[in-house]
This record gives structure tokens, C-alpha cells and sequence, in this order.
């Protein structure tokens, strides 16, 4: 009786590790997790710098590069033209996040949004050749950092707002699907190709050292292509590039469908204008999670967009909680002040 006893009871608990086995699902849904980021520990302010007025900066940059400015001081706005001071500064303006769970959101404490609408999840796969491509969701927020923190006050040069979640790739056919993304850029047929990509190597050369070379506007320096405007990646070389490529391209689609303007040069010193085509040398980005880029590195810890992870991804990106990530966008901004 005793083996017979022994006998039953092994077998019980190999059809209850069978069953268990076969209830888990062959790839487990990522968990959902994020942070609020912290406005006085996560956020590197320093990156609102160089602060400019005309083609002179003030102050100590710490490190910070800058783009070309309007040479005078002085501007006007209006018809009955209105003089003012011209001033230049990068403005922490805009969040994306780049998630492997639809509808997480990250930036907001690792909410599960989960509307019931079916989206896909994130992957990562093998080519033919042996090569290794991912695919991500991604999410745009309005964040008006200064303004919501009241760090300036009746300043007229800063974006008046909310925080606002804009956009969610997971309700845009076209963010998973290459063929229907050419509705958006049908100039991918003359760039997405090895010629072009080719061309790219100057601009990530420009991007390390500075910013990238803005007439390469299919480029995203050493992230590769820019195009399509989706969520596919043909070359998967690490979480932190490819969530910074995913970033490029999301804020490129925003211009392309004018949910983001221009609001640097002399054009942008009354007010944003349409810019469909996004000029890569107005951003700069902080990565905010997993680990915020604060240690500033080199005196700098935003980057330029192209600019390679090599330099700062590091110690970035970890397993199963620190897989989806979150930038602070610093866009630049010329202003008119007195208009």
C-alpha cells in the first residue's frame, strides 16, 4: 500500500507540474512599472542652457551645445511692427516614452491604461540573414515642465498649458504597418535603402560631436534611418538606442501631421509655425527612465537626437523592469521678448 501510496502521489504531482506548465503562456506579458519623474532629483535643468540673447550667450553653459541664434538683439513682431529682446533657450516642452506593453504608461507611475482595444505588444526578431529587429509602442506627452513648476513667472516666451498624454502609437494603424506608414512618408522609397542609410555615418559623426547635419533629414545620426515613421526597427542593437531611435521618429511623425510645430530661428520669434518636415537640430534628450541621466557626463546629460548611445547609454537598461524607457525633450526656442 505504502508504494502504491508513494506512487499516486508522484504521479498527482507530475500531472499538476504538467498542468502548470502548460497554463503558462510561451512569452510572459511584460509588467507594467514606471516613476513620476522627479523635478528636483531626475530633471537635468542645466539643459535649458545656453540662454542667449541674439547671437551672445550669458552665463555659463556648463557643457550645453547651442545652435545658431538670430544675430541681432533687437526684434519685431506685428504688423505695426512691436520691438523686443531676442532670446534663445532650450525648453523642456515635450515627454515621449517607448513601452514594450501597449497602454503602459511609464511616465505616469506604470499606470496600465488597458481600454480593451487590442494593440500590439512589443517584440523582438530574428531576419533571415541573422540579424536582429524589435518593434515598440510609444506614447507623446505635453509636458510644460517650467510652466507647471512655476519656475518662471510671466515670462511670455514659455508654452502656456497642461501636461497632456497627446498621442498613443497603439491607436495608429500606421505605427504597425510599414506599407501603410507611406501615407505619412511616401519619401521613404528614396531613403529607406542601403544608399542612404549609407550617408548616415556623416551624420552621426556631426551628432557626436555637436549636432547632426539638419540637410540629412532622413537621418537619425547613429540610430540609422529615420524612416518609415513606425514602430518597426529593422536592427535591434540595444534597448537604450532603439528607444532613442523610436523616439526620433515618433517626434518626426508629430511634425509631419502638425501635432508639433517650429519654435526656434528667427521664424519662431512671434510664435510656432508649421514645420512637416522636423528640423533634428532643435532637440535635445534626457532619459528619465529607467535611470535618469543626471550624471552629466562630460558636463552634458542631454543629448542631441543622432548623438551615439555609446557615450552616455551605459548602465541605462537592466532586465524585466528597466526594459521600457522615458525622455524629457528639450526643444529650442527663440522668442521675442516684449511682443
Amino acid at each position: 500500500m505504502n508504494v502504491q501510496a508513494t506512487a499516486r502521489r508522484a504521479v498527482q504531482l507530475l500531472s499538476l507540474a504538467l498542468a502548470l506548465c502548460l497554463a503558462r503562456p510561451a512569452t510572459a506579458e511584460p509588467a507594467c512599472v514606471g516613476k513620476f519623474p522627479n523635478p528636483i532629483t531626475d530633471i537635468c535643468w542645466s539643459c535649458i542652457l545656453p540662454i542667449s540673447i541674439g547671437s551672445v550667450s550669458l552665463g555659463g553653459a556648463n557643457g550645453q551645445e547651442d545652435i545658431a541664434n538670430p544675430p541681432s538683439p533687437v526684434c519685431t513682431c506685428g504688423t505695426n511692427p512691436t520691438f523686443g529682446l531676442s532670446v534663445g533657450f532650450w525648453e523642456p516642452a515635450r515627454q515621449v516614452e517607448v513601452v514594450r506593453r501597449p497602454y503602459c504608461l511609464v511616465s505616469l507611475g506604470g499606470i496600465d491604461l488597458n481600454p480593451g482595444l487590442p494593440a500590439a505588444e512589443a517584440a523582438r526578431f530574428q531576419h533571415p540573414s541573422g540579424g536582429a529587429g524589435a518593434f515598440y509602442q510609444a506614447h507623446f506627452y505635453i509636458d510644460t515642465m517650467m510652466a507647471l513648476l512655476q519656475a518662471v513667472t510671466d515670462f511670455p516666451c514659455m508654452e502656456k498649458g497642461a501636461f497632456d498624454l497627446a498621442y498613443l502609437t497603439e491607436l495608429d494603424p500606421t505605427w504597425n504597418d510599414n506599407e501603410l506608414s507611406l501615407i505619412l512618408n511616401p519619401e521613404v522609397v528614396l531613403f529607406a535603402n542601403p544608399v542612404a542609410i549609407a550617408a548616415c555615418a556623416a551624420d552621426c559623426a556631426a551628432a557626436s560631436l555637436g549636432f547632426g547635419l539638419a540637410p540629412l533629414f532622413w537621418c537619425a545620426g547613429c540610430q540609422g534611418g529615420l524612416y518609415p515613421f513606425d514602430g518597426h526597427v529593422p536592427v535591434h542593437m540595444g534597448g537604450v538606442r532603439t528607444a532613442e531611435l523610436i523616439t526620433e521618429r515618433l517626434t518626426a511623425k508629430m511634425h509631419r501631421e502638425l501635432l508639433a510645430w517650429g519654435w526656434h530661428g528667427k521664424a519662431g520669434q512671434c510664435g510656432p509655425y508649421f514645420l512637416p518636415v522636423m528640423d533634428k537640430t532643435a532637440y535635445k534628450a534626457q532619459l528619465l527612465f529607467p535611470v535618469p541621466a543626471t550624471d552629466k557626463l562630460g558636463g552634458r546629460c542631454c543629448q542631441p537626437f543622432g548623438r551615439t548611445t555609446i557615450l552616455w547609454g551605459a548602465g541605462k537598461e537592466f532586465p524585466v523592469k528597466g526594459e521600457d524607457f522615458a525622455f524629457l525633450l528639450f526643444r529650442k526656442r527663440n522668442c521675442c521678448v516684449g511682443y
